[in-house]
């Protein structure tokens, strides 16, 4: 595992644009696990910048996403393919019939699963997967619990993520209580990741995850196990792990 200290968001945020810009260039028709969330924004917002100047083509790359809301349509402004329409795939020349995200109409939770199973079959295996990390240690909507969960699966989220997802909402009761999320099998399946992290409400977390035992109690620490997983973290996010790596 490699960490990378930034030193501010901005920074943070050019760093994780690098490794993926690299991705692009040297495989075209690369395949993207992207992640939501306000840390990868301005990774986005950095491969917008590079893609207008000429610097980069999405038009041969597929991109698979994490997770999405369970009861959201794609034209909700706070489902996950409305913020990757708006954040990364309406602003570059990506060919919106090979970007997925699980369909959060699908009610029948085994059905979704099963079909977005088969999407990331048919279309991975995944090169670089970008990941995000909740402050209980989530990957994806990948929760605390007793086992790893393997393939796409239906969480019921946890309240501190409720409480956390709230403040894009107009009340508590329209945060969704539910999500479809890829496992964490399929997430240690890409051949590359990459974390972005950012704030000291994050520090625990980075800590927890990866520097503490390897426990479905803390989902992220099973990156340890992977062969090329890179950190980038803002100073603040890395304050508790400093001289540990």
């Amino acid at each position: 595992m490699k960490i990378i200290k930034a030193n501010d968001y901005q920074s943070m945020s050019r760093m994780a644009a690098n490794i993926i810009s690299a991705q692009i260039i040297m495989k075209p028709d690369c395949v993207l696990g992207l992640a939501t969330g306000s840390s990868p924004i301005g990774t986005y917002d950095q491969l917008v910048e590079w893609y207008k100047k000429g610097d980069l083509d999405f038009s041969q790359v597929s991109s698979i996403n994490l997770d999405e809301y369970v009861g959201l349509s794609a034209d909700n402004d706070q489902s996950y393919r409305y913020f990757m329409n708006t954040h990364l795939f309406d602003r570059v020349n990506i060919d919106k019939t090979r970007t997925f995200v699980p369909n959060g109409l699908e009610l029948d939770n085994e059905k979704a699963c099963k079909a977005y199973n088969e999407i990331i079959k048919e279309h991975g295996p995944i090169d670089l997967q970008l990941l995000g990390l909740g402050c209980n240690g989530h990957i994806g909507f990948n929760e605390p619990g007793e086992a790893f969960e393997k393939e796409t699966h239906c969480v019921d989220l946890t309240q501190s993520t409720i409480e956390a997802n709230a403040r894009f909402f107009a009340s508590m009761d329209e945060v969704p209580k539910q999500a479809y999320t890829m496992g964490i099998k399929t997430i240690m399946q890409a051949k590359k990741i990459v974390v972005v992290v950012n704030g000291k409400a994050k520090a625990q977390a980075v800590k927890d995850c990866f520097f503490g035992p390897v426990t479905p109690k803390v989902p992220g620490s099973v990156l340890q196990l992977h062969n090329d997983v890179t950190v980038v973290g803002d100073a603040e996010a890395l304050s508790l792990v400093e001289g540990l790596y």
